[in-house]
């Protein structure tokens, strides 16, 4: 997948030689302000860990892989400017929490946007390119999660068309996150 966006940037799949610039991307969305509510980890566990970690994690979610797509928006002197990344969730499994997943869907994760970048459009493309990948891949909806107290992050996802599902996922660690989804319309 890639394709050119209005802007000076290009979004597109990842390749999983590019695991440097997901260790660099992802160890600087673990120091924005809100990673606290928005990240499963912290800046210091994912410093320590080994390259093998990051070339593994690029390869899972590579250009042309079908369980899970990391999209990235990259500026034209090559830096990534925005990431997210669908995983795609079978029916009859669980999903990482521990609850049922009862229809094949996308699960978006790992949203980041550099804070320059927020406001230019720049998070709706990488969105739209989410979706039009999950779509494609036989998705029957995308859901995602958000910590209830992340305003900021709640108030893009309503406005790219998702809404609350009405289920609260149990994380002992961050109380207060729901889930929001977006189902295609049959």
């Amino acid at each position: 997948m890639s394709a050119s966006v209005p802007g000076d940037y290009v979004i597109r799949s990842i390749r999983a030689d590019e695991w440097p610039a997901v260790k660099e991307l992802r160890l600087r969305a673990l120091q924005d302000p809100v990673a606290h509510l928005a990240f499963m980890e912290t800046y210091d566990d994912a410093v320590a860990r080994p390259d093998s970690f990051w070339q593994e994690r690029a390869a899972g979610s590579a250009e042309g892989v079908s369980r899970a797509q990391q999209i990235v928006a990259e500026g034209p002197d090559g830096l990534w400017l925005g990431t997210l990344t669908v995983l795609m969730e079978e029916a009859g499994t669980t999903d990482w929490a521990g609850l049922p997943v009862d229809r094949r869907q996308g699960h978006v994760v790992g949203v980041f946007v550099r804070p320059e970048w927020r406001g230019s459009g720049l998070t709706k493309a990488l969105f739209d390119a989410g979706l039009e990948w999950a779509w494609a891949a036989g998705a029957e909806r995308v859901r995602l999660i958000v910590h209830e107290d992340n305003a900021r992050a709640q108030g893009f996802y309503r406005k790219a068309g998702f809404a609350p599902s009405g289920r609260t996922v149990p994380l002992a660690a961050k109380p207060g996150e729901v889930e929001l989804e977006f189902v295609v319309e049959r």
